[in-house]
């Protein structure tokens, strides 16, 4: 992410500072509830872009580490068996060096002579040229694996300087977030979104058949749940942690992350849409479970909570359908 950096440098610096700055033509006014809706509603977009860098990078590094564990797996029996050939090669030697010195003499004394030595000699080294091709074989797999390693070594290196960075990122905004809450908390009386009424929670799901219909009884189950970066439940979610968690359930295993979906399910039309599908909108920031009647269950972002809602809640991107 070569811009990660002036990415994060420019929101924290130059939107975020200029969110949390008054107008300067009214000294000392209070912002309206309206305006403090508008500065949330922003840092919170902002955050939320973070988050699911934060999350691509986080499902990034699970994939390499998974792969260093199988090169592992891989590399200790090739070591045993490269070492088992050297032991057969260097018995072989020893061998060899008794058939063609001490025992020469008698050799050339016994019946056959000197042609018999010939023949057995001549069948060890053909064996000793086979053992050291196995040999060579084994070595240069041992170093490709190990290059390979090596490579995927350098990338969790890599990788862990951005999640520093995201980290860092993540914490700057969050800082100018709790700011904007003590604001809304002066004029709402709370920073975040009360939890519904258990009746408005608890609003039956429709009846959906197979995997779907799992996945959209979950998502049902999450409406309240606190809106918490990277999470994928079951206390709290981040939109790409509840369509993640719901597919979960469903048997089905979808990346903690927007783009990563997208890539990952078989994308279609709008008249196609049915309950279950996932609803992606513009910039891949933010994914949200369909269910029917042209609303969707998602994690709308910081200070809110999981709830449904009318699907048209900001430009959609496309459609996509979980294989």
């Amino acid at each position: 992410m070569p811009s990660l950096r002036n990415l994060l440098r420019t929101m924290a610096v130059a939107g975020m500072s200029a969110a949390l700055i008054a107008p300067t033509g009214v000294a000392h006014a209070e912002p309206s509830p309206a305006d403090l809706t508008r500065q949330i509603e922003t840092s919170s977009a902002a955050l939320e872009r973070v988050v699911e860098s934060y999350n691509e990078l986080r499902e990034d590094i699970k994939t390499n580490q998974a792969a260093v564990g199988r090169l592992q797996d891989r590399i200790g029996p090739l070591e045993q068996q490269a070492a088992q050939s050297r032991a057969d090669v260097a018995e072989l030697a020893t061998t060899a060096y008794k058939s063609g010195s001490l025992q020469t003499a008698d050799a050339l004394l016994r019946p056959g002579g000197s042609a018999a030595l010939l023949d057995r000699l001549g069948a060890l080294d053909q064996l000793t040229r086979q053992r050291q091709e196995r040999i060579s074989g084994f070595t240069a797999n041992q170093r490709q694996l190990l290059d390979e390693k090596t490579r995927l070594d350098v990338t969790l290196s890599r990788q862990a300087v951005q999640a520093r960075e995201l980290t860092a990122g993540r914490k700057r905004i969050e800082k100018d977030l709790a700011r904007l809450y003590e604001l809304r908390r002066q004029a709402y009386g709370a920073a975040t979104e009360r939890p519904a009424p258990k009746a408005a929670t608890s609003e039956k799901a429709p009846a959906v058949a197979g995997q779907a219909g799992v996945a959209v009884r979950y998502a049902y189950g999450a409406i309240g749940k606190p809106y918490v970066w990277a999470a994928d439940g079951p206390n709290g979610y981040d939109c790409s942690g509840l369509t993640s968690a719901a597919w979960r359930a469903a048997g089905r295993s979808l990346p903690h992350n927007t783009r990563m979906q997208w890539s990952a399910v078989a994308h279609i039309g709008r008249d196609q849409l049915a309950p279950g599908d996932l609803v992606f909108y513009s910039g891949l920031g933010h994914v949200g479970l369909y269910v029917g009647g042209g609303q969707v269950i998602d994690a709308p972002s910081a200070g809110r909570n999981v709830l449904k809602r009318g699907m048209n809640l900001m430009p959609i991107q496309g459609y996509g359908r979980v294989r």
